[in-house]
């Protein structure tokens, strides 16, 4: 109201037109307008931040532009061949988050342990508590067991293992865990329909197919005491056939422990993924 006042003694004694009236008017409008902005620019900055919130994270599977269906829906791969795929499954682990100031928190290792499996909603998404309130900008998150955690055992694992061995996602263990499963048929011009199945994963402590992904978000995500935001992931399975390395399931439809193409597949599956959307709340 000052500056207003102020506008107001220089010219205290005129008589305003129309017009001059209808000037001055947006001139008070628009130095109202200017405060608030101030204001609130003001008031975000002296924002304290010392609480915890929740973070939702949801992983979402396509299939290039398409969300992906299981058994139902034949997808273009390499050259001519087709496939339905029946299965995919894989181990998210070891999440973190950056904030706009470089700050990192790590979520806690043993409760940073899912499996996402594309036939169970359920496992999809999954909410992370007590969060530092901050503004975060980049998710990081492995897929897989990192070898460190593997060798500590079960016990540094929260309940992993009861969840891998449920859900079909460890050979033994003392082969390790399967981080990554797809499976299917495929045909082409030459191939009547033919079932595949790729399983990646460190094979104990001999070949180590850990790999992690870090994913600058498209805006920054609000953590908040009062409020719960939430991050969206895609991972685009096709890349898994046809990313840094091509496979054409005729020649390999089958990969398991195999010392060449396992960590081949390890670094497809690291190009799947990117970050749809963010929302706050």
């Amino acid at each position: 109201m000052s500056n207003i006042k102020k506008v107001q003694k220089i010219v205290p004694n005129t008589i305003y037109t129309k017009n001059q009236k209808m000037k001055f008017l947006k001139y008070t409008v628009a130095v109202l307008f200017a405060t608030t902005i101030i204001s609130c620019t003001s008031n975000n900055d002296d924002e304290i931040l010392d609480g915890e919130g929740t973070l939702e994270v949801k992983f979402d599977n396509s299939y290039k532009t398409s969300d992906l269906l299981l058994n139902t829906t034949s997808y273009g791969a390499v050259e001519t061949e087709k496939v339905t795929i029946t299965a995919v499954k894989y181990i998210v682990s070891n999440i973190r988050f950056e904030k706009s100031d470089g700050t990192i928190f790590e979520y806690p290792t043993e409760r940073s342990f899912f499996i996402v499996d594309e036939s169970n909603t359920d496992t999809q998404k999954f909410n992370l508590t007590n969060i530092p309130e901050g503004n975060y900008t980049k998710i990081t998150f492995g897929i897989g067991v990192d070898q460190e955690t593997y060798l500590k055992g079960a016990e540094g694992q929260g309940d992993l293992l009861d969840k891998a061995q449920e859900m079909g996602m460890m050979w033994s263990w003392q082969a390790g865990y399967k981080f990554f499963l797809f499976e299917g048929n495929y045909t082409s011009s030459t191939v009547e329909e033919t079932a595949f199945a790729f399983h990646m994963g460190s094979h104990g402590s001999n070949l180590d197919n850990y790999k992690e992904v870090t994913l600058t978000l498209p805006n920054t995500v609000l953590v908040r005491a009062e409020s719960k935001s939430s991050i969206h992931v895609v991972a685009d399975v096709s890349k898994i056939l046809d990313g840094e390395t091509t496979f054409l399931l005729e020649n390999d439809d089958q990969i398991h422990v195999d010392a060449v193409k396992s960590p081949q597949i390890a670094v497809n599956v690291n190009q799947m993924f990117t970050v749809h959307h963010v929302h706050n709340n």
